[in-house]
């Protein structure tokens, strides 16, 4: 169907209407002459006497004309204010005749690609010297229009299939700035319930990866707690890190972790800000961001547990072995290192480690003054005391071996059955 149909007949709004409810579902071809179409518009605002009509009598003129000559609704607008001003319709623009020759040829192309093959792929702006140093210094006519391009336009060529199917050059992933988390170092200002956290993985066996320790300790009473995961994925880290994070005696105040993905992600963040919990995390070329955690992940968690493989459905025996035995051991029986700091003649800070400063974390818990010590509700200093002195260190100590090598001997033989 052609734009010239005889629509002669078609004289009120009425019948306009009928014509779009009955043409529903046929496909018109307008014809792709643009003065033919500008002139059937011009006939039929005339003819409906479109400057007089409302809005809704309008509304229906202009949907017969989109449906009828197939222009889109803005164009059809723009044409009609140019009619409602100027009382004619002409063409405004024209097709354009420029014509570009390519600067740069295929052999060009080719030219780069061997280029950067014998340069190992350099940046553009080293590239471009090469080339202009080629032409200039050493008189290789071939470069002539090569030294002329801009960096801009060598990475263009450089992402022309030519290019790509002589060489092809590969790159590691590059890595992008997180808005997640504070880069600094926590700053407890000697209140306890700020804790740094880390992941260890217990060792790959032919592909299957091991289980996961997760450890938490708190920076200035270093209360620890580990618990473990069968993956670092939302489903399996998600409830760990809750149960961390509830599991200590004080209201937990920040979190600090290292710059990986397991933390460092919108889960996370999402479950700290519910907590209202600071959410930092280390920054680069600061290794003492998070040395804590990392020490206590080679004093105490290698220690007992090593570096064997620990296939990952035995992570639920593990937590229970951590919030039995071991998380007790560590907290109120296991003796820590606290330091205190001096200034020396150069203004150099140096750490000192005194002998009446070494104590379990619970015995710092108590000497920290009442006021910056904020205890979950239902615990008390007393309770913990009761809860420290239900064993001697040196029972807990024997209770944590036992257990730990009950636990050893039912993985091994359970994973020997299962081979």
């Amino acid at each position: 169907m052609v734009i010239d149909m005889n629509d002669a007949k078609l004289v009120t709004l009425e019948q306009l209407r009928g014509f779009l409810a009955g043409a529903a579902d046929l496909a018109l071809t307008p014809t792709a002459d643009p003065t033919a179409r500008y002139a059937f518009i011009k006939k039929v605002l005339k003819r409906f006497q479109y400057r007089r009509q409302g809005k809704a009598h309008r509304g229906l003129i202009r949907r017969y004309l989109q449906r009828v000559t197939g222009y889109s609704r803005p164009q059809l607008t723009r044409l009609i204010a140019q009619y409602l001003h100027t009382g004619r319709l002409v063409q405004r623009y024209r097709a354009s005749k420029t014509s570009y020759r390519r600067k740069f040829t295929a052999e060009d192309i080719l030219l780069l690609a061997q280029i950067d093959s014998l340069h190992d792929t350099l940046s553009g702006p080293a590239t471009r010297v090469l080339l202009q140093r080629a032409f200039h210094r050493f008189g290789e006519a071939r470069f002539a229009r090569l030294a002329t391009i801009s960096v801009a336009h060598l990475y263009n060529l450089r992402a022309k299939p030519l290019y790509q199917k002589h060489r092809r050059h590969y790159t590691k992933t590059q890595t992008r700035p997180s808005s997640i988390g504070i880069r600094r170092a926590p700053a407890p200002e000697g209140r306890p319930g700020f804790i740094r956290i880390d992941t260890v993985h217990q060792g790959d066996l032919d592909g299957d990866k091991g289980l996961y320790h997760i450890n938490a300790v708190d920076i200035v009473t270093q209360w620890e707690l580990v618990a473990c995961c069968e993956r670092i994925s939302e489903a399996y880290l998600l409830p760990v890190i809750d149960q961390l994070l509830a599991g200590f005696p004080f209201d937990v105040l920040g979190f600090h972790s290292d710059g990986g993905s397991e933390y460092v992600n919108h889960d996370v963040a999402k479950l700290l800000e519910k907590l209202r919990v600071e959410f930092t995390r280390s920054r680069p070329r600061h290794t003492n961001d998070n040395a804590l955690v990392e020490s206590k992940n080679g004093s105490v968690i290698r220690k007992q547990f090593g570096y064997a493989h620990i296939a990952q459905h035995f992570a639920a025996d593990l937590n229970a072995f951590c919030r039995d035995f071991l998380n007790p051991y560590v907290n109120f029986h296991r003796p820590c290192h606290f330091a205190t700091e001096e200034i020396d003649a150069k203004g150099k800070i140096r750490k000192r480690y005194p002998h009446d400063l070494i104590m379990t974390p619970f015995d710092k818990l108590k000497r920290l003054p009442p006021a910056l010590v904020t205890l979950r509700p239902g615990i008390t200093l007393a309770s913990l005391e009761q809860q420290a002195r239900q064993v001697t260190d040196n029972q807990a100590a024997k209770a944590l071996t036992d257990a730990r090598s009950k636990l050893f001997r039912s993985i091994h033989r359970r994973s020997k059955a299962a081979a």
